[in-house]
């Protein structure tokens, strides 16, 4: 696993707190940065997961709904551009936008071992839980002929014994995750079919 450490632990400032942009201001942005399409699709099905769980699990309001849904939008923003400096322009960029540095150390923390950045937060236990889930999930979903319809928790967690299947995704992450929220895999796995199923 190549590793992009940033280097630091505090990201923005805080008098931005609950400084956000708007959706369209962060799909902009996507459309702009990310000219794959799949690679969009993932993190509007990330974000859609972050939304849902933030406003049925945490019983959030809008404000922070919008923090959780947009950290899921722009989390792999400038992977597509910038691989090998992955996550460090995107912060730059929400640094010099004055964003909610809530939604910033979230993102920097999307992969601990990977950027150095230890998930704090509620927020960002959870998207370093789902957010290598997600892409497991979909890419189980697209073997099938039926795609999510009928996608059952059972085979993804037969699929996330075959390590040859979508092998980039990491297992280890994934159980590292969840041991920070304690929160059984089967209920996660659930979770994200029934939220991102329906994400174009």
């Amino acid at each position: 696993m190549s590793t992009h450490l940033l280097n630091r632990s505090t990201f923005g400032d805080p008098s931005n707190s609950g400084n956000l942009m708007t959706i369209e201001e962060a799909i902009s942005l996507l459309n702009e940065w990310v000219p794959n399409e799949k690679l969009r699709l993932h993190m509007k099905q990330v974000a859609a997961n972050m939304k849902a769980w933030a406003i049925e699990k945490e019983s959030a309001n809008e404000q922070t709904a919008l923090k959780w849904e947009l950290a899921g939008l722009l989390h792999d923003a400038d992977w597509e551009k910038y691989p090998d400096d992955h996550c460090r322009i995107i912060i730059e960029e929400l640094e010099r936008r004055n964003i909610d540095p809530d939604v910033i150390h979230c993102i920097a923390s999307h992969g601990p071992k990977v950027f150095g950045v230890e998930p704090v937060s509620k927020m960002d236990k959870m998207i370093y839980a789902i957010d290598e889930l997600s892409g497991f999930i979909h890419a189980a979903a697209l073997i099938r002929p039926t795609l999510y319809e009928g996608l059952e928790v059972k085979s993804v967690l037969k699929r996330l014994k075959t390590p040859s299947f979508a092998a980039q995704v990491n297992r280890d992450d994934i159980t590292d995750a969840l041991s920070r929220i304690n929160l059984q895999l089967e209920d996660l796995i659930q979770f994200i079919i029934s939220h991102q199923k329906d994400v174009s």
